[in-house]
């Protein structure tokens, strides 16, 4: 039944995104899925569906603030880019991710990696994420608040 919780969404996800209804594409998106559950291995977990409305709620906020972070640094990076007056500060920043799982900590370094300007270089055993930014100055002021907002999200995601 685990299994179900992680094949089920992936599969719809997978329809989703593909957008054909054929019914080998049916299969397809099937086998992906379960595959991805052989490889995942999820853990037995029972679902407490008092939580899953705060769940949705708090991934919908996720990917919003994902969203605004994309393009915000993008039109920062695109002003850089095109202005080749303004000033650059690169450099790398420690940004402890406070995450208690792999999986948020993976998935804030994702978050991080994807804007625009800013890249997770490494990860060290204490879950330490060494980010290469092109304005130091800018996402150190910036970095603690929205490493705090995206741990609280996922948290209320997760746990």
């Amino acid at each position: 039944m685990h299994y179900l919780v992680v094949i089920l969404p992936l599969w719809l996800l997978y329809l989703l995104l593909t957008g054909n209804g054929e019914v080998s594409n049916l299969i397809v998106g099937l086998v992906l899925a379960v595959g991805a559950a052989a490889l995942l291995r999820p853990l037995p977990r029972p679902i407490i569906w008092r939580r899953v409305p705060g769940a949705l709620l708090a991934a919908v906020q996720y990917v919003g603030v994902l969203l605004w972070d994309l393009a915000r640094s993008g039109i920062q990076v695109t002003r850089i880019v095109l202005s080749p007056k303004l000033s650059i500060e690169p450099g790398v920043v420690a940004i402890p991710s406070g995450c208690a799982s792999e999986l948020a900590t993976a998935l804030s370094a994702h978050a991080i990696t994807v804007t625009p300007g800013e890249m997770v270089v490494e990860i060290d055993a204490d879950g330490v994420m060494y980010t290469h930014c092109l304005r130091v100055d800018a996402a150190a002021e910036y970095v603690a608040r929205a490493q705090t907002m995206r741990r609280d999200l996922l948290q209320r995601i997760f746990v």
